[in-house]
């Protein structure tokens, strides 16, 4: 017992300084600064990848709102990730308090939105970001299932913070259709003008074909909503329990009825079964794949290409999607930021390695990356290159179509 308490105390007292700062967050280098301290030719990098890019277009769709509940928002964390007799809970909920920039837990939600504020406008080119909120896991029975669920961030929360800051976050609500007010809820915001409703099936138990959600679906459409689809198998929260819920296929029921569809991630993780094939698993991405280049879902489903430089996941996704430019017009940047600041899952000495980008980019990355991680990500979206053919990702995939609001 005294070897335990041992152990639990020491994770307690080093994860955020031993384990946790080195591999999220540690950024020493003030985003307001970034233009008098990099070196000229990062700044030249910078300013290359935003050519061609018209400003009110230019979108980042996939921010997560993060917080506490501190000072009465209404958000939540599951109290499983704050203990240490759950070790790898409890450092993952450290990692993600130190990369977000919180440094009190007491005014964490406080924190978190004011330094990504700060992050966005570091560069007002960036444009705005779509910020998410995230719904309870809820059983059939239209119950919270708290111990399923890692965190709850609330609908008015979001709402009240691009009321607060509009030049730089769009609000997308989180509406589980499991829930009994679920359709309720979605008028409420729908009559607002809200646009995006967003789902991770694997975290909140949300099986996309389930024919029960038709009339959820009726009135997504009914307020010309887009519904923003985690695909593909879920790392970062609660979520191994309903991995095959975040399978492309299951999105083909909603399509059908006409419902705008993002699926965030392409599906870049995981496999997943195929039920086209006598139920074989494939690639989750290849399934992507398939429903993405089904030309009847044109002007309904978009691909958002956020995580797919992590370096768990670079490979044939990425090279797919660059191969292939008569498609990114149907791509959208996202960039699942908190996670671009958390240092370990980013590998530009791999990307590198693999020919996406060469040494010099790879220096200059690296530089911005002290500075401003979400800048970072864009950069460097806009820089790699298909290792054989050179072909980069068109201007397209980083402005917002005309199907998902953007008016030129």
């Amino acid at each position: 017992m005294l070897k335990l308490i041992v152990t639990l105390s020491f994770i307690s007292f080093y994860s955020c300084s031993f384990i946790v700062t080195p591999i999220a967050g540690n950024f020493a280098s003030d985003p307001a600064k970034m233009y008098k301290e990099l070196s000229l030719d990062a700044i030249q990098l910078i300013n290359k990848s935003f050519v061609g890019l018209d400003k009110g277009c230019l979108q980042d769709f996939h921010v997560h709102a993060v917080g506490t509940g501190s000072k009465g928002t209404g958000n939540w964390v599951n109290p499983n990730m704050q203990k240490i007799f759950n070790p790898f809970k409890y450092i993952q909920f450290n990692v993600y308090m130190n990369a977000s920039g919180i440094k009190i837990y007491e005014n964490a939600d406080e924190e978190y939105i004011e330094r990504l504020n700060t992050l966005i406008k570091s560069d007002t080119r960036y444009g705005k970001t779509v910020l998410l909120a995230f719904d309870y896991n809820y059983n059939l029975d239209g119950e919270i299932d708290k111990e399923h669920s890692s965190f709850y961030i609330s609908n008015d929360y979001v709402y009240k913070m691009s009321l607060k800051y509009p030049n730089s976050f769009i609000p997308a609500i989180s509406v589980n259709p499991n829930r009994v007010d679920a359709l309720k809820e979605l008028d409420k915001w729908g009559n607002l003008g809200i646009h995006y409703v967003k789902w991770l099936p694997n975290a909140m138990h949300i099986d996309p074909s389930n024919q029960k959600y038709k009339e959820f679906y009726e009135r997504v459409k009914k307020y010309d909503m887009a519904i923003i689809v985690h695909t593909g198998f879920e790392k970062a929260v609660e979520g191994e329990e309903f991995q095959e819920m975040g399978n492309p296929l299951l999105l083909r029921y909603p399509l059908n009825l006409g419902t705008k569809i993002i699926m965030a991630h392409g599906a870049s993780l995981g496999e997943c079964v195929d039920y086209d094939n006598k139920n074989v698993k494939k690639s989750c991405f290849d399934l992507f794949w398939r429903v993405f280049q089904n030309k009847k879902y044109d002007g309904l489903l978009f691909g958002e290409i956020s995580a797919m430089t992590l370096y768990t996941r670079v490979g044939n996704p990425l090279l797919t999607l660059l191969e292939h430019p008569e498609f990114h017009n149907r791509l959208i940047n996202g960039s699942d930021y908190p996670l671009p600041a958390i240092n370990i899952l980013y590998r530009t000495g791999q990307l590198e390695q693999l020919g996406f980008i060469n040494e010099q980019e790879k220096k200059l990355l690296n530089q911005i990356y002290k500075f401003d991680p979400l800048i970072f990500d864009f950069v460097l979206k806009r820089t790699l290159k298909h290792p054989k053919t050179g072909r980069k990702f068109s201007d397209s995939a980083f402005l917002a179509p005309a199907e998902l609001y953007c008016k030129k």
